[in-house]
């Protein structure tokens, strides 16, 4: 293993990093230059590799670049990876769905979204991602770079209209977290 990557620093994300090191002693950990100056470094003990917005890295047929989304899904160390060559956007929390669900779908990834996260709100889980001002901005970003997979962590990936998928979940998050009448 030559690379270990994730969106930001939480248990979920990156809490086994170290041991994935000790398998992988020479591997890049690739994170922002945020999540490495207040987390990442500390935690493992010596310097990542830092991306900055735009920023590319290959692992031989694959091509990474870096998208720098603070605050999207949560921290202010927040980024996912666009996978030019297939042209899969690594999601993190984005599209968080509950339940066992299939792996793969075309079916409303937005809906299912929407419901797990309205269902957050009733709960310890409420306020689960800030909707700022960058929110629609970051989501535009990533909808431009015209996905034709979004690689979700907590639920059914999806293939599909991925760029609206994304303007749709702006939509959800300004409903469900930005402010409120």
């Amino acid at each position: 293993m030559r690379h270990i990557s994730f969106s930001h620093f939480e248990s979920d994300e990156c809490g086994s990093l170290n041991e994935w090191l000790a398998a992988a002693p020479n591997a890049d950990v690739i994170c922002s230059q945020v999540g490495a100056r207040v987390n990442v470094n500390d935690f493992i003990g010596r310097e990542s590799r830092t991306l900055t917005d735009g920023e590319t890295f290959a692992t031989g047929k694959y091509r990474f670049r870096y998208c720098r989304t603070p605050h999207l899904p949560h921290g202010w160390d927040a980024g996912v990876l666009f996978e030019e060559t297939e042209k899969t956007l690594f999601c993190s929390d984005l599209f968080h769905q509950a339940g066992d669900v299939e792996p793969l779908t075309s079916a409303d990834v937005v809906g299912r979204s929407h419901q797990a996260l309205k269902e957050y709100q009733a709960g310890i889980l409420a306020a689960y991602m800030p909707y700022t001002p960058l929110t629609a901005q970051n989501l535009k970003k990533l909808g431009e770079l015209a996905p034709k997979t979004l690689a979700i962590m907590h639920g059914s990936s999806f293939k599909g209209d991925c760029a609206q998928a994304l303007d749709d979940l702006d939509m959800s998050l300004r409903e469900l977290f930005g402010p409120q009448q």
